[in-house]
């Protein structure tokens, strides 16, 4: 049952769920796509296969809001903003430890081994190299884990777990860069969320906004008060 947020003749935002790919993989699992193409053929009676635009992606354990594109104009005119930076995307995120700064600025240089499905920190001149950047702010501290804000410059595949791991700061629940004991259990319940987009309507001249908070009875959510920081 797909979560929408919004939806107009341009775009449809969903709320996607954890543990559900974003588009097919080789798993061959129900993917957040190919369930948005279903719900538009089935909802406004298409004939043939819907077309739905995937311009920006959400890792497969990550939940939150996602935008998709209803039309190839839309498709094209948001993938221009992601591109030139003015597409914001904001995530929560809950760390192992404590960041020795409470905010910064982190920038890496990030390639991708496919072959494993991982992404590591290269040296500038490494070829395929690709920058990725972020900014933090650390809300809270309890039990040793902490909340933090992230706003997310680059969209590179893993970035926001392989930059807080590089930090000595893995996210509770990730045993693909946490590797830190009870860590390597917690696979399913990765606590990173994309909670807020902002970007320009594709046809229409206004700014939208899109925000939805983790599920704050689950645990490690259920640890913050999130109406402090709303």
């Amino acid at each position: 049952m797909l979560d929408i947020i919004y939806e107009d003749n341009h775009i449809v935002v969903v709320l996607k769920p954890q543990n559900i790919p974003t588009q097919a993989d080789a798993s061959g699992d129900n993917d957040l796509l190919s369930m948005v193409k279903g719900y538009i053929k089935e909802k406004y009676n298409k004939k043939g296969e819907a077309f739905v635009g995937l311009v920006h992606r959400l890792d497969r354990p990550t939940g939150g809001v996602i935008v998709f594109a209803r039309n190839s104009k839309s498709a094209s005119r948001i993938s221009a903003q992601i591109k030139n930076g003015t597409f914001e995307k904001t995530y929560y995120a809950v760390v192992k430890g404590v960041p020795r700064m409470s905010r910064a600025h982190l920038e890496h240089y990030v390639k991708k081994d496919e072959k494993e499905n991982k992404v590591r920190i290269v040296p500038m001149l490494e070829t395929g190299a690709k920058k990725a950047e972020m900014d933090y702010v650390v809300l809270d501290t309890v039990n040793n884990l902490s909340l933090l804000k992230i706003n997310l410059e680059t969209g590179k595949p893993h970035q926001i777990r392989l930059q807080l791991a590089s930090i000595g700061t893995p996210i509770y629940g990730d045993a693909k860069y946490g590797n830190v004991g009870d860590l390597k259990v917690m696979t399913n319940n990765l606590a990173l969320w994309a909670s807020e987009l902002v970007f320009k309507h594709p046809t229409l001249d206004k700014t939208l906004q899109f925000k939805a908070y983790p599920f704050e009875d689950k645990n490690p959510w259920n640890l913050f008060n999130f109406q402090k920081y709303i």
